[in-house]
């Protein structure tokens, strides 16, 4: 998803990443709403972004990933 994301731009590959979202397997992996909510931001769905990197930084056992990703969710732009 993130090779085509830079392939095609966010608008490709956020449907694959939704898509594998529906996985149990992926159900605690923290990189997925990471992965999500740039993309999301990108397209300019910054409240949606910050929903996701607020799910990832939930997720993450890394302090520093948490604390990079609750950083993202509060510098996305407000509606």
């Amino acid at each position: 998803a993130v090779a085509v994301g830079m392939a095609f731009g966010p608008a490709a590959a956020l449907p694959l990443v939704d898509a594998l979202a529906t996985e149990p397997a992926m159900a605690r992996y923290h990189w997925l709403p990471s992965v999500r909510g740039d993309l999301l931001a990108k397209l300019g769905r910054h409240d949606e972004a910050r929903e996701a990197f607020e799910q990832a930084a939930a997720l993450t056992r890394n302090a520093r990933e948490r604390a990079l990703l609750l950083e993202r969710a509060r510098t996305m732009p407000a509606p």
